[in-house]
């Protein structure tokens, strides 16, 4: 079986689904490797618009697989380390890739499934869906998803369930921003479909300058900053993609995106 599926529609919008449902779509080094390479390949296809990810059968993913949590149990500090930047990696390809991410979490999301989605740029979860931080009962720690993590959730909230492990619910998801929107169930694939419209909309190479700018922003205003953003505004102004939106809206026309 095909560990990790990937499918493009016709709109640009590419679909990876983790399919391991006989273990609740828990991921291990080579998951890990494989996603790595399929978050680089569709950051760099200029086809695709937005990548939305999934699980396959009941779960969302339930973190880490027991069986390859057992082999870096035997792995020396050195193995442990080269593993770990692996999924490190992972995570900020997926945290930065330049194309819209949304997260679509039908099922319970525990452990380093959490990274998963605290690093893509949307997240909408179903009712009664469940979430936990469970590293700590393991005598282990949150560490490679926790930027990304405490980035979503603060740092306050992050001091209990990092340190409480006890799962919590889509409400609270929602209250302390983890995930965007809470649905049920049988609404899920309406409100992913609702997002991925909305996003189609967008100027493709503005989606990815926008998210670039949020990380550029994201600290104290300086004047080296004010300069940046006023550059990159006046880039977007007199670049092709902007040019086409501006004479889009004034000729009451839809630009030549959206299709």
């Amino acid at each position: 079986m095909t560990m990790i599926l990937t499918d493009i529609d016709a709109r640009g919008v590419a679909t990876v689904t983790l399919n391991r449902p006989e273990i609740h779509n828990a991921f291990n080094d080579e998951v890990i490797s494989g996603l790595t390479t399929i978050f680089r390949d569709l950051g760099a296809n200029p086809t695709v618009r937005i990548v939305v990810l999934r699980g396959a059968g009941k779960s969302f993913s339930a973190g880490g697989d027991l069986n390859w949590m057992r082999r870096m149990a035997g792995y020396s500090r050195e193995q442990n380390l080269t593993d770990a930047i692996g999924l490190a990696t992972m995570l900020r390809t997926l945290n930065e890739l330049p194309k819209p991410t949304l997260a679509v979490i039908h099922g319970h999301c525990f452990a380093g499934a959490v990274g998963l989605v605290a690093a893509c740029d949307i997240a909408i979860a179903a009712d009664p869906v469940q979430f936990a931080l469970t590293e700590v009962r393991l005598g282990l720690i949150p560490a490679t998803i926790g930027p990304y993590v405490v980035a979503a959730m603060g740092a306050r909230a992050c001091r209990r369930y990092f340190l409480t492990a006890e799962r919590f619910g889509v409400a609270d998801a929602h209250r302390l921003g983890l995930v965007h929107e809470v649905v049920g169930l049988d609404d899920l694939d309406a409100a992913a479909e609702r997002h991925i419209e909305n996003l189609l909309l967008a100027g493709p190479t503005a989606l990815g300058a926008a998210k670039d700018l949020i990380r550029a922003v994201d600290g104290p205003v300086t004047d080296a900053m004010v300069a940046d953003t006023a550059a990159r505004i006046a880039d977007a102004r007199s670049g092709e993609e902007g040019r086409e939106g501006l004479s889009a809206f004034f000729d009451k026309r839809k630009p030549g995106w959206v299709k």
